[in-house]
């Protein structure tokens, strides 16, 4: 549905996007993440053909977004960060100069105003001042115009920013109804948005792909994709001879507190983290060391998105002055 090939955009001696290669397939919602700066909103921008590229190529449904644009845009809705809306027209208003800009007219342009604004729920406000109505309803407004032309691909850029609880579950709805007939594209940085809605995720970093998988591999992707977390009685050289005994663990950080209390942090490649937990427990039994706490922590899209934006592959937050990573 989607081919980039190669796609690079320059700004000066700035390379915001690089040597960007990817395809997305018909039929499914794609979560497009990136940190601030990673070449996202550029990428997205250039895909829609709002933006040109320094190199590279990019084909929507077999058309070259640069050498066939119109017949490359006829296949796109597009909803940028900031709704393209006109504040003093009512939504009806606003649909039918969008839906004539796209090519539409008489009964065909009022069935799919018609059906957009039954899609999005705003039929009973669509008389009402795009300017009187809340950031949810401006929101809607901006996706039924992206649906408008009956497109095969929706990019959604940051659809529920500033949106309240409930609005962001709306429009989460909306998104997932939209998959069944549309490939979506969504940006966002809410990751826990993403893992709901999207069922593939490509990640970018410094303009380059890091990450394209569903979410439910990349978290089987990191080196230990869970953790455990507990405190002891017992010294740090003692530690250290308990958790090279112990099968799966990868990596640790041991901090030493007052009253010989000491907490550990562990990675574990298994999957397993309650047989990793029981197995931690009876070795300082058996060494008459007490676990006085132990909690687990089973990775999640946000610890993907962190190790492989950051470049930082500790699954701790934070570290004081006595701690130690050692791994095995």
């Amino acid at each position: 549905m989607i081919t980039v090939e190669h796609l690079t955009k320059c700004y000066g001696d700035f390379m915001a996007v690089n040597d960007l290669s990817f395809e997305i397939d018909e039929g499914h919602v794609y979560g497009f993440l990136g940190p601030n700066g990673a070449g996202k909103s550029t990428t997205m921008n250039i895909m829609t053909g709002c933006l040109s590229a320094t190199e590279g190529h990019i084909r929507i449904n077999g058309y070259d977004i640069f050498e066939e644009p119109e017949r490359a845009k006829k296949t796109i809705g597009y909803l940028p960060e900031q709704p393209p809306l006109y504040m003093n027209e009512t939504p009806a208003e606003y649909l039918k100069f969008v839906g004539e800009a796209k090519g539409l007219r008489g009964m065909e342009l009022k069935k799919q105003i018609e059906d957009v604004a039954g899609q999005t729920k705003i039929e009973h406000v669509m008389d009402r001042l795009i300017s009187n109505l809340s950031k949810g309803y401006r929101q809607r407004v901006g996706i039924a115009q992206a649906l408008l032309g009956s497109p095969r691909v929706i990019i959604l850029d940051e659809p529920t920013v500033g949106l309240d609880p409930i609005q962001i579950i709306e429009i989460r709805e909306l998104i997932r109804q939209l998959g069944e007939n549309h490939t979506v594209i969504l940006s966002s940085h809410i990751l826990s948005e993403v893992q709901a809605i999207c069922e593939k995720v490509l990640i970018i970093s410094q303009g380059k792909l890091v990450a394209f998988d569903k979410p439910e591999n990349l978290e089987k992707l990191l080196l230990a994709s869970n953790g455990i977390t507990f405190t002891v009685e017992a010294s740090k050289e003692e530690i250290e001879e308990v958790l090279k005994e112990v099968s799966h663990i990868t990596e640790w950080d041991i901090k030493t507190q007052e009253y010989e209390l000491t907490t550990v942090s562990v990675k574990t490649e298994s999957e397993n983290v309650r047989d990793i937990c029981r197995e931690l427990f009876f070795a300082f039994a058996d060494k008459e060391d007490a676990i006085l706490e132990m909690s687990s922590k089973k990775a999640n899209l946000e610890d993907v998105f962190i190790e492989l934006t950051e470049g930082d592959n500790r699954l701790f937050n934070g570290k004081s002055e006595k701690s130690e990573v050692n791994r095995k």
